[in-house]
């Protein structure tokens, strides 16, 4: 075997397991149908958050410890992708948060009249906003600096993987549906806008409707980031025009120089969510193998990302 490892799937989940993985001193390989930037991952927003993630327990224990490292990396942003940036959390209260909320330094309830926009409650938060291409792509260069090798390939089964290596890691987000199978797996289709910034500055989000619409924008690097939706069982990868044009409309409502903003792209990718939560467990393959199943992040795989790698790291030593 030329590996000790082979990880499925180059998004950011797949990435910050082969990295932490190949810092220990293992031989892993990442396969991937598409480059670092093609991925979902490359279209998240991306705000470090909990959300839309189950079992709520382990989720938050694996953001806290995700959130330690982005602090980290945010000394070297122009690098690593990760700022520190100051916003508002509108439809929210402290109180309806879990148990890991009484860790995140500086969140606070603020007072109805501070909350921008139609909104009468709301949390202020300076919390990582990660640029996903940077991101992806420094990934890609620590886990290759670290004795990794990222190869572009199609899996359709994991038993080629299996005959390369001790341990496969199935980190394929949706593609797991198929490759399991896990009819568990469900898209949650979110699209976004990248407008002109106009000089916004801090980022707002919105809880959801109920109706699959959202409320968002994050300023990066040379565009404002705005969103979206979260409609489940959707699959569609085309822009449609008047849900852009309704995500515009409801960001104006907070901040009225975005509806004037020229619009830059359109963004679609989809969340793997699943039944029951993230899915890290470890099963026994024929010929003495071992998979460490390691998907299911729903909207919360960059907030969770390198919580969840340690714990998919245990299981591979295991």
């Amino acid at each position: 075997m030329d590996s000790d490892v082979i990880v499925v799937g180059g998004g950011v989940v797949g990435l910050t397991t082969a990295v932490t993985l190949a810092e220990r001193g293992l031989r892993v390989r990442i396969w991937s149908r598409d480059d670092v930037t093609a991925t979902t991952s490359a279209v998240a927003g991306a705000l470090w958050w909990p959300y839309r993630i189950e079992p709520a327990a382990e989720a938050g224990a694996w953001a806290l410890a995700s959130l330690r490292v982005y602090g980290e990396l945010a000394a070297d942003p122009e690098r690593t992708g990760v700022r520190w940036v100051a916003g508002v959390h509108a439809d929210v209260v402290l109180d309806g948060l879990g148990a890991w909320a009484k860790e995140v330094p500086g969140l606070r309830q603020l007072a109805p009249e501070d909350v921008p926009g139609p909104y009468g409650v709301g949390l202020a938060a300076r919390l990582p906003l990660i640029d996903m291409p940077v991101h992806l792509a420094w990934l890609r260069e620590r886990f290759e600096a670290a004795g990794g090798i990222f190869e572009r390939r199609a899996v359709t089964g994991f038993e080629e993987a299996a005959a390369r290596a001790g341990v496969v890691v199935d980190c394929a987000g949706l593609g797991a549906r198929e490759l399991v199978p896990d009819a568990g797996l469900l898209p949650v289709r979110g699209q976004l806008v990248l407008v002109e910034n106009p000089g916004v500055e801090e980022w707002f989000t919105a809880a959801d409707d109920g109706a699959g619409e959202t409320t968002y924008f994050f300023p990066q690097p040379g565009r404002l980031v705005l969103g979206g939706t979260a409609e489940e069982g959707a699959e569609g990868l085309d822009a449609d025009p008047a849900t852009a044009a309704a995500i515009v409309a409801r960001c104006a409502r907070v901040r009225p120089e975005i509806a004037g903003a020229r619009i830059l792209g359109h963004r679609v990718g989809l969340r793997p969510a699943r039944a029951g939560g993230v899915r890290i467990e470890a099963v026994a393959l024929p010929g003495g193998g071992r998979l460490v199943h390691h998907y299911g992040h729903g909207g919360a795989g960059v907030t969770v990302a390198w919580g969840c790698a340690a714990r998919a790291a245990e299981l591979v030593s295991g």
